[in-house]
């Protein structure tokens, strides 16, 4: 395995090194044949910038046949966890939709994405070095889901659905159909995007004590699970000469059944069965209302925004064995966010731009147990920032900060919690170095902070419990100031080294531990945590083995697209997790994404994943390898790229399980769903007339530093 990280390295290095010299002869080539080339601009799998990584979901088969949730594990580079939330290159995430904060972290997120079909997102953006015009409690870094499309200047449909079957005990069946309708005209544009998924799951897990000669089964629980959602996005933007006005409003409806069949020994080496029924209902809506100024020159701007979020979540679990609700929790919360962010150009060495802003915003989150209220939590933030960007010669500078006021306080149903009263400043900056034509050079540095999710302070437990095993939430968790540090090397989109360290203050992470006889799931607050993080990506086109490197380099330096050749693509990662009086040990991940363009422009994707085993994921020891996968789609497009077709199958060796051991116990825990699944996926493209009509950015969403059709500014 070293022998192959030094020759790609090795391969990666020769290419910079003829990076250079290759764009330059290219530009030359280019120029003596505009006047024959269309130049049409493509889409691209990967896109790499200087403060983010974009992935492309809508035309990427093999990552929108099933949930968003399956989608994003199979991102390069991404570990998503329920034992330990969501990392991407080594950065806690902190999850975004359309450009707002979720506000919901481990167990619900990962139950909000499973929830989600794929199919309906655009493109995942993940920003791994969030300047001071995001909020500082963005962490280590942002994962912001775009769900919406381009609109057109006339009425334009698609419909899409997709179809799975899993076969491990017995056949199962997940699908999920979406629509979506848009259409813009002189006066206002419109957009409509709505569908309904289900999902049945079945899923395996122990939890084994190992103290003593012989293992004791604390739990043995065997279930399926029945997911079934209802989404709907709608947008409205009025232009009012240059200025724009832009309304939004979402809606996602849960209803998600459990049944669940466990066993275990008992302290006292009795055993206990019993079968019981979860019940959850969640309702997320989110209103946006956001005026955007424009003025004659283009690069200035001025935005104002609203945002009204309210969900709300109801879990009971009944016990059919002892005819009786065992658990009856609920919770309310209200998010209240006001922005303004105004930019403009301005001369600093060179070209640059000044941008600054404010914000303001409100959560009330409130619990209930049995109709009582055992958690009422408030929290308010005020910010501003200050941001300067500038070019000089070949560098790329970007600095500014932060100044956010927080007031955190609340109650339990016996105690006040611990308050958090504090104003501090988030500096960040960063430093690009443009080597050769799409070959940079980058340093970061950025400090932030990650206030404790409302799921982990919610003291009820919404998860399924038995007699041996429970989970309780931390209402006196406290905030989380990073230190983030990265260097990176990248080129042409897909190939790039780097590493980069996290130092966390007082980080919250999830911990297991056996009290009383009595498995507990927990977050708790760890003084300090380092992470340290070091990455490479490196596609190898196949036309390497027929026409070797030189060629090669010549080939991708000239601007041909990977997305259109065939190639494999390499990521690895080795993270490390630093805790205090532990013996930790480093783990790898690897990712390999084979494409191949097959007679006929059918397209086979072919994904692995895999994450060695021994190392510490925070308190936790992978005893085998974890996330490992095999995954196969075919896809072609038909009717003048109209409908797209897929077949997909996921999983083949059924191999991707979970077996941890928690560190200060001698707990194993073992997870294992049925994750080998086959189906196919059909996106059609109605017809409408004036089928060449110009067609417009999207309506529903863009990133705030582009300019048209933007109905939600980041």
């Amino acid at each position: 395995m070293y022998k192959l990280q030094a020759c790609i390295l090795f391969l990666f290095l020769a290419t910079l090194l003829n990076a250079q010299e290759s764009s330059q002869q290219s530009s030359k080539e280019k120029t003596k044949e505009l006047g024959e080339i269309a130049i049409v601009k493509e889409k691209k799998a990967v896109e790499q910038k200087a403060d983010r990584t974009i992935f492309e979901f809508a035309s990427q088969s093999h990552l929108n046949s099933g949930s968003v949730l399956e989608g994003i594990k199979k991102l390069p580079g991404l570990v998503a966890s329920e034992i330990a939330g969501m990392m991407y290159q080594g950065k806690q995430l902190d999850v975004f939709m359309d450009g707002r904060p979720l506000n919901i972290t481990s167990n619900e997120l990962n139950s909000f994405l499973e929830g989600m079909p794929a199919n309906s997102v655009e493109k995942i953006e993940i920003i791994t070095n969030p300047g001071a015009e995001f909020p500082a409690t963005s962490g280590g870094a942002i994962l912001n889901i775009i769900t919406n499309r381009k609109a057109k200047n006339y009425l334009s449909a698609t419909y899409t659905n997709t179809t799975n079957f899993t076969a491990y005990d017995k056949l199962r069946s997940r699908t999920n159909n979406s629509l979506l309708l848009s259409a813009k005209n002189k006066y206002f544009g419109w957009q409509f995007n709505g569908g309904y998924n289900y999902a049945e799951r079945a899923f395996w897990s122990n939890v084994i004590n190992n103290e003593g000669s012989t293992p004791t089964i604390l739990s043995k629980n065997t279930g399926v699970r029945i997911l079934r959602t209802t989404f709907a996005k709608s947008g409205l933007t009025f232009d009012f000469g240059e200025d724009r006005l832009l309304l939004n409003y979402d809606l996602f409806y849960n209803k998600n059944n459990s049944y669940t069949d466990a066993f275990g020994t008992l302290p006292n080496s009795t055993t206990f069965e019993t079968f019981d029924k979860g019940n959850t209902k969640n309702l997320r809506q989110d209103a946006v209302i956001t005026f955007q100024k424009r003025f004659s020159d283009k690069t200035k701007k001025l935005d104002f925004k609203f945002n009204y979020n309210r969900s709300g979540s109801d879990f009971t679990l009944d016990s059919y064995t002892l005819n009786e609700n065992v658990l009856d929790n609920s919770s309310t919360q209200n998010f209240y966010n006001f922005k303004a962010d105004y930019s403009q150009p301005l001369k600093i060495f060179g070209d640059g731009k000044v941008s600054f802003g404010t914000l303001y915003e409100v959560l009330d989150f409130e619990t209930q147990s049995q109709e009582v209220t055992n958690l009422d939590y408030k929290r308010r933030t005020a910010s501003t920032y200050l941001e300067f960007q500038t070019k000089f010669k070949k560098f790329d500078f970007t600095v500014g900060g932060r100044g956010e006021d927080y007031d955190i306080s609340g109650k339990t149903a016996t105690d006040n919690l611990t308050p958090f009263r504090q104003f501090k400043f988030f500096p960040s900056a960063s430093m690009q170095y443009n080597l050769a034509s799409q070959v940079y050079f980058g340093m970061n540095y950025n400090k932030k902070i990650t206030l404790p999710s409302t799921s982990a302070l919610n003291p009820n437990n919404t998860n399924y419990q038995n007699p041996n095993v429970g989970y309780q939430g931390n209402a006196q968790l406290q905030p989380t100031i990073f230190d983030n540090y990265e260097i990176k090397l990248s080129a042409f989109d897909y190939m790039f080294i780097g590493y980069n360290t996290s130092i966390g203050k007082n980080q919250v992470v999830q911990r297991v531990t056996y009290e009383n006889n009595k498995v507990i799931n927990t977050n708790v607050n760890v003084p300090e945590l380092r992470i340290h993080n070091f990455n490479f990506g490196f596609p190898i086109p196949y036309m390497l083995f027929s026409k070797g490197v030189k060629e090669t380099v010549k080939t991708m330096s000239q601007g041909a697209n990977p997305d259109k050749i065939n190639f494999l693509y390499l990521y690895a990662g080795r993270q490390k997790h630093e805790i205090p009086d532990v013996d930790v040990k480093p783990f790898w991940i690897y990712n390999l994404m084979s494409q191949i363009i097959l007679p006929a422009d059918i397209k086979w994707v072919t994904n692995f994943s895999y994450i060695t085993s021994k190392g510490n994921y925070f308190y936790f020891v992978a005893q085998k390898p974890f996330n490992n996968s095999l995954d196969m789609t075919f896809s072609k497009k038909f009717l003048s790229n109209q409908l797209t077709v897929s077949v997909n199958v996921d999983d083949i060796l059924n191999s991707n399980r979970s077996v941890f051991s928690a560190v200060g116990t001698n707990l194993y825990l073992t997870n294992k769903s049925d994750t080998r699944r086959f189906g196919f996926s059909v996106s059609y493209k109605i017809p409408t007339k004036n089928k060449l009509a110009k067609e417009e950015p999207n309506i529903l969403n863009k990133e705030k530093k582009e300019e048209n059709g933007n109905v939600i500014g980041n």
